[in-house]
């Protein structure tokens, strides 16, 4: 998970692992993002993709995050 703050709110990325049903192939993982403020939930994403990387995912989730603010807040 990253987080930053963004315009006065925290915004955050997530990869969530995906389980691969015992079939061999590399990890994957699905993309999220949250918005908080004060600490409360301002709005949370549904799956935003699927990703080899951790990393990759978790950037997908801050890029939806800050979009979301340039465009509600």
């Amino acid at each position: 998970m990253q987080s930053q703050k963004y315009r006065g709110y925290d915004v955050w990325g997530h990869a969530i692992v995906e389980e691969n049903d015992g079939i061999h192939r590399p990890k994957r993982y699905a993309a999220s993002g949250t918005i908080t403020r004060g600490g409360k939930l301002i709005q949370a994403s549904g799956v935003l993709g699927h990703f080899e990387g951790e990393e990759d995912a978790q950037l997908a989730g801050l890029d939806w995050a800050r979009a979301w603010v340039d465009a509600n807040a």
